[in-house]
């Protein structure tokens, strides 16, 4: 019984260190400039699915982005299917190196992204209201730029390291 458990043990251990990386998308096409694609008016459609995969919320956002140097505003616009509008708008600011920092009102500290390729991976801290509690859970999300018009993003949403749900949206840029 022991060595299954140490077999186990070894095996969760290694599969948190086999975090795919951003850099792998490196020679993807076409490469994403965030500071070109997130420019101008977006629409994008979601969905939220809940652990055990069925879909708990569906969403539509228009998305007015601007960019003055290397600081952009994402003024996010949330159309819910439950009939709810809510609101976020992000901050961004490129960094020497290349990376991406952001904040907005709902995100604890600072959101970071990383772009390689064609790729985004962008990991931030949501303040999420449910059932009047609120609870600060960790987003993973991964944009990949499609072509000029169109960006996919896979949003994974856990709390202590335990799934909560995966969000999916389709970004079209007018």
């Amino acid at each position: 019984m022991k060595s299954l458990f140490a077999a186990a043990a070894v095996s969760l251990g290694l599969a948190g260190c086999a975090s795919t990386g951003v850099e792998q998308y490196r020679a993807e096409q076409p490469a994403l400039d965030l500071k070109t694609y997130l420019n101008g008016t977006l629409d994008a459609w979601g969905m939220f699915q809940g652990r055990s995969g069925e879909v708990q919320k569906r969403f539509h956002v228009v998305i007015d982005a601007k960019w003055t140097g290397d600081t952009g505003v994402l003024d996010e616009k949330f159309k819910w299917s439950d009939g709810t509008d809510t609101r976020r708008v992000w901050t961004l600011v490129k960094q020497p190196d290349g990376t991406f920092r952001g904040t907005a009102d709902d995100v604890v500290g600072e959101a970071i992204g990383e772009v390689a390729g064609n790729a985004l991976r962008w990991r931030y801290v949501l303040a999420l209201p449910v059932d009047g509690k609120t609870y600060h859970v960790d987003f993973d999300d991964w944009m990949y730029l499609m072509d000029d018009k169109v960006m996919m993003n896979r949003s994974y949403m856990s709390k202590w390291g335990f799934n909560l749900g995966e969000v999916t949206l389709t970004f079209l840029k007018r």
